[in-house]
């Protein structure tokens, strides 16, 4: 599908000057109150909120973060990137089409803006659902081949550069989140970019799940400087509750990954548990093609829809216990 949804010319400087400026290396981001170091990762405090529990990576200086870590080597390199993006297309754009049924159930397809979009496979999913798609990436490469192989626009900008005059009924963001050093402000920027009452799409990690629990410090999501935020379902909703979003669905979505990105982040980790030895043990008797279905129950996904500045916007029950995997 070829979208008619107007882009902004790159901007090579946007680029480089409007990386994301992170809070007080003390503060939360979603509740602004002080927090404590908690333990070290690869020579980066994880901190601690006092009073919500989010926890977030103490990095001050962010200028030049998003194309310091998201360059070819997070896509081509391994470690908690990938070893080859590009070789898991078909499971990115089944997990793209599950999604767009999903948001089917709530919304008629219509413009849609998907944050972070690497090489398309997303967009190429909900294109094929109907939708009418544009992407933004600030890997220049991804970018590219979003638009000469998946056939779909994608802007090589970030989400701070972007500019549109094109409101959208629809903002994705999987996967993309806790890489933001401000997340509040990216939540600001997809609610400005929405039409009146549109709706925001999020998956990412849930740091209070028994998965995490279970790994502590070696759960593979803890992996600054490219993960930076850990968000529970709790402090999520909370993020978005206070910039105006109500919860319409939330779940813990089917998800298949390909062994060498498994492997990949598993050998990636400088502090590995027992149970990791014996995951990579036991990988390494499988074939990096080979695509199997994630054990954990540490991925959420939340669809809420943009309220007025009145709307009360309140939790569901589910919020405060647990996810039912569909």
């Amino acid at each position: 599908m070829t979208t008619s949804i107007p882009t902004s010319p790159p901007n090579a400087t946007a680029l480089h000057s409007a990386a994301p400026r992170a809070p007080l290396p003390n503060r939360c981001v979603v509740c602004s109150a002080d927090s404590q170091r908690r333990f070290e990762i690869s020579g980066i405090w994880i901190r601690q909120c006092d009073s919500c529990g989010h926890q977030f990576a103490e990095i001050a200086d962010c200028e030049h973060h998003v194309e310091k870590i998201y360059g070819d080597d997070y896509f081509f390199a391994g470690g908690a990137g990938y070893r080859n993006y590009l070789s898991d297309s078909r499971l990115f754009i089944e997990r793209a089409k599950r999604y767009a049924a999903r948001v089917g159930q709530h919304i008629a397809p219509g413009t849609m803006l998907d944050v972070g979009a690497a090489a398309g496979f997303t967009l190429r999913g909900f294109a094929d659902a109907g939708w009418d798609v544009l992407g933004i990436e600030p890997n220049a490469r991804m970018a590219e081949y979003a638009q000469s192989e998946m056939h779909v626009a994608v802007e090589a900008n970030t989400l701070e550069a972007f500019s549109s005059g094109h409101r959208f009924d629809l903002v994705t963001m999987l996967q993309v989140l806790p890489h933001f050093a401000n997340p509040r402000a990216a939540i600001q920027r997809a609610a400005r970019l929405l039409c009146p009452g549109g709706y925001l799409l999020i998956e990412t990690w849930d740091r209070k799940s028994w998965t995490a629990q279970l790994f502590g410090k070696s759960w593979h999501e803890y992996s600054p400087p490219s993960v930076l935020h850990w968000f529970s379902k709790q402090s999520l909703f909370r993020l978005l509750s206070s910039e105006g979003f109500a919860v319409v669905a939330h779940g813990r979505p089917t998800r298949w990954i390909s062994m060498g990105h498994a492997k990949s982040v598993l050998q990636s980790k400088s502090q590995v548990c027992s149970a990791q030895r014996a995951l990579l043990a036991v990988s390494a008797l499988l074939p990096d093609g080979l695509a199997v279905p994630y054990p954990g129950d540490d991925l959420m996904w939340m669809l809420l829809r943009l309220g007025d500045a009145q709307t009360e916007v309140t939790a569901p029950a589910a919020i405060q216990g647990g996810f039912v995997c569909d």
